[in-house]
């Protein structure tokens, strides 16, 4: 999708962030997922509960599962409560009907209406990729709720890697040519196009058949609606009013051969999260876009500081 003449540093944190994520749905002509009645009046999140302590609020990203966050949640129950969450429509898990139209907002209204049903206070936000840029938007619009935020490989506004003068008012004709493209490319042709892209997602190559899978159980719809949200959702500005501390962990290693470098992406990280007072930025040196399988030792250790300090 996008040609690989532009430049090293551009395209290997582009493809890392969008292309992996996004162009590796496995869009067809039909809708995989479970679909529940629009009048149906069934909470929009599942959620699986381990351990005892304050609450970690696990949120995984675009088409993934809960699984994203297995490892790290075995490794924090002993003293945390972990909340393993599992978005609508993506990973074989029901669409919502409803709540697809502004998926992203729709989403952000749902944590916190878990938060508020389960009476948690002061959470953690830990969110991957889509439940980066969720996590950001809760915090936003319920900061009394929020202790700390952990991202793990998202960023404020995805299309200003490769132009940071870039608006959400000029991304979306291209957000929307992306959407057309993925709901009227043949299966093959799209199995085809994400195949060369699944290779930077992971640096274990027996997480592709998982990650394979997610992608064909997931609801057509509610994915392209979640990636027009995501393509058009500038926080640049907005999170100068957060004021939680916030952890953001970056990946760069699946594409040195573009020409990429540890420090070169950690200035995109450190342009686009400039206005977010109190963040701490960290970049793996190993790890691919699902850092907590590739590099979950230094995942764990980060996230273990980043709690105890005070």
């Amino acid at each position: 999708m996008l040609c690989k003449k532009r430049s090293g540093l551009n395209m290997g944190v582009l493809t890392a962030i969008i292309i992996a994520v996004l162009a590796s749905v496995l869009s067809s002509n039909q809708s995989y997922g479970e679909t529940i009645p629009s009048n149906k009046p069934k909470s929009a999140l599942s959620a699986e509960t381990k351990g005892t302590g304050p609450a970690l609020i696990f949120i995984p990203g675009l088409n993934s599962g809960k699984e994203t966050f297995r490892a790290t949640c075995n490794y924090f129950q002993q003293n945390y409560q972990c909340h393993l969450l599992q978005l609508p429509g993506f990973a074989g898990h029901p669409a919502v009907p409803d709540l697809q139209q502004d998926f992203l907002v729709a989403m952000r209204d749902e944590l916190l209406v878990y938060i508020n049903t389960h009476k948690l206070h002061k959470v953690t936000l830990v969110g991957h990729s889509l439940g980066g840029t969720l996590s950001l938007m809760l915090a936003l619009q319920a900061p009394e709720l929020i202790d700390k935020i952990v991202i793990v490989d998202a960023l404020p506004f995805y299309p200003a890697i490769q132009n940071p003068a870039l608006t959400a008012e000029l991304m979306r004709p291209q957000a929307e040519q992306m959407r057309a493209m993925m709901n009227n490319q043949s299966q093959a042709d799209y199995e085809k196009s994400a195949a060369a892209h699944m290779q930077g997602m992971s640096n274990n190559p027996a997480h592709l058949p998982l990650l394979i899978e997610w992608s064909k159980s997931s609801d057509r719809t509610t994915t392209t609606q979640a990636m027009v949200a995501l393509m058009t959702a500038d926080l640049r500005n907005d999170i100068a009013a957060i004021q939680q501390p916030t952890l953001v962990l970056g990946a760069w290693a699946a594409y040195k051969t573009y020409g990429s470098t540890k420090d070169s992406t950690a200035g995109i990280y450190k342009q686009q999260y400039k206005k977010l007072k109190n963040v701490d930025i960290r970049m793996s040196d190993t790890g691919y876009h699902f850092l907590t399988w590739d590099d979950g030792n230094w995942v764990n250790q980060q996230i273990s500081e980043f709690l105890s300090a005070k």
